[in-house]
């Protein structure tokens, strides 16, 4: 769901110039610019995280940009070893027993 600039402030809570300086320090990053920016649910919830971090933490910008690159990291992550995961379960079983049963003869041992 796209999300236009004053619904935006509004559900966020912020005023026009923090949500300015949010783009500017790229902590939020509008699916598009021109004419007005458009804003997604998962925008929303970084805008929350960003209000709690700095108003009710009392975290400082620097703090701000760390945070909010470790967490999408993770997010980046979580979506790597899903596919990873979902790669692994789609792979066709080996129908070699003793291979299933973890009995690899090829092993060094």
């Amino acid at each position: 769901m796209i999300i236009a600039k004053l619904e935006f402030l509004e559900r966020a809570r912020l005023d026009r110039e923090t949500l300015d300086l949010w783009i500017e320090e790229q902590w939020l990053i509008p699916a598009r610019q021109a004419p007005e920016p458009a804003f997604s649910e998962v925008d929303l919830a970084r805008a929350e995280l960003i209000r709690d971090l700095t108003q009710d933490l009392g975290v400082n910008d620097a703090g701000v940009g760390v945070i909010l690159s470790l967490v999408d990291q993770v997010h980046g992550l979580r979506k790597a070893l899903a596919e990873v995961l979902q790669s692994m379960r789609e792979r066709p079983a080996r129908s070699d027993a003793g291979v299933s049963k973890g009995e690899d003869q090829d092993r060094p041992r």
